[in-house]
């Protein structure tokens, strides 16, 4: 088994591993709140951390995790995910109908994250396909230079390194190998335009 396979893999038992605990504090929340506990703001802080980290943990696994060739990820299930990432300063447009093959969503939800690291003061992502080809654009008043992190996400060579907190990167170079693709950067005024 190759290596990337395996990190593939361990990412995948990672997110399976971690869903179970937060289902059950989700349940524990569920039994709180039938049992007549009054409802509060901690319970309140504790009852949307666990969403937000069961929507975060629901999309680690299909950017992270391993993937087969026949399998595909419905639009619900991609927006059920997306939900709980946007709101706040940013906002994701998952402009894409039906299932997309789950390799194809995974180096888009990679690029997602990458727009999302170069868009820490807000934005709009807006993500869309056309006859097979994907485009996935970032906009903001603000954008976070990133060459060097750009450079690896769009298979150049790079000349610094790669910290854990950037690792998605290099990552969606991969993924985009792994389809046979690569990914195009094309920067503009308040515009990161993404394309595989």
């Amino acid at each position: 088994m190759s290596a990337p396979d395996i990190n593939a893999l361990l990412g995948s038992r990672i997110c399976h591993d971690l869903i179970s605990p937060l289902g059950a504090i989700s349940n524990g929340l569920e039994l709180l709140a039938m049992a007549g506990v009054v409802d509060g703001p901690e319970l309140n802080l504790i009852n949307e951390s666990v969403e937000n980290a069961n929507a975060r943990v629901r999309f680690f696994r299909v950017a992270f995790g391993a993937v087969s060739a026949e399998q595909e990820i419905g639009r619900a299930e991609i927006l059920s995910t997306l939900a709980h990432m946007t709101g706040g300063r940013l906002t994701i447009d998952w402009q894409i109908d039906g299932a997309v093959p789950r390799a194809e969503c995974k180096l888009a939800f990679l690029l997602l994250q990458c727009l999302e690291s170069a868009l820490p003061w807000g934005g709009r992502i807006t993500a869309w396909r056309n006859g097979g080809r994907w485009r996935i654009e970032g906009r903001a008043d603000r954008i976070k230079p990133l060459p060097d992190l750009w450079r690896a996400a769009t298979r150049q060579a790079t000349e610094g390194g790669i910290d854990a907190s950037q690792v998605h990167f290099p990552l969606a170079d991969r993924a985009a190998g792994e389809i046979d693709s690569l990914v195009v950067l094309n920067e503009d005024d308040g515009l990161i335009a993404l394309s595989f």
